[in-house]
């Protein structure tokens, strides 16, 4: 397995809404890698994940969009979920930190409905991705080339972005982030 020793990954999720295995998985994925795992959100407290429409565990974030410079960051990781990334793509200040690991050209995942966040963010033209497929549509309108398939790496863009569809596809999701954030 690539190590992500001496690097932190951002996990941005919103204060609510957040699927919980999109979260957990990948988490425990960058902490088996030698990685530091930490929570971005919108405001400090608790965060409610949900289990499809079932709430499930409460999380405490390690800090806020606002307080959370790109700088420290190695890596983004976006869980789904379909109320976390719609509540996140609202807030100007979410948006701008997912679009600032763009700038930075640091690798970013997003899986499910997370590239919601990306489109309002302006950063998916000329990306080829996936996504739950009821994004098609939304990715194909803001210029993104959308696949089928449980996940796919782009590099043609400013950074690597890593895509996937849905809950099932999170062993490969977490294999192919965790290779290339090991590697940026």
């Amino acid at each position: 397995m690539p190590s992500l020793s001496g690097k932190t990954i951002a996990f941005l999720v919103a204060p609510e809404g957040v699927e919980q295995a999109e979260l957990v998985e990948p988490w425990e994925a960058v902490i088996e890698a030698g990685g530091t795992p930490r929570l971005v959100s919108t405001q400090e407290g608790g965060i409610q994940a949900f289990e499809h429409l079932d709430r499930a565990g409460i999380y405490l974030a390690d800090t806020t969009v606002e307080l959370g410079a790109v700088d420290g960051y190695d890596g983004l990781v976006l869980p789904g979920g379909v109320a976390n990334p719609d509540y996140l793509r609202t807030q100007p200040a979410a948006v701008t930190f997912a679009k600032s690991f763009f700038d930075s050209g640091k690798p970013v995942a997003a899986i499910c409905h997370a590239p919601w966040l990306l489109i309002e963010a302006g950063v998916v033209d000329g990306r080829t991705m996936t996504s739950w497929p009821s994004l098609r549509t939304d990715l194909s309108n803001a210029g993104a080339h959308w696949v089928d398939e449980p996940v796919r790496v782009c590099s043609d863009g400013p950074n690597t972005l890593i895509t996937s569809r849905k809950p099932q596809d999170i062993p490969l999701f977490n294999k192919a982030f965790v290779a290339e954030f090991a590697g940026a």
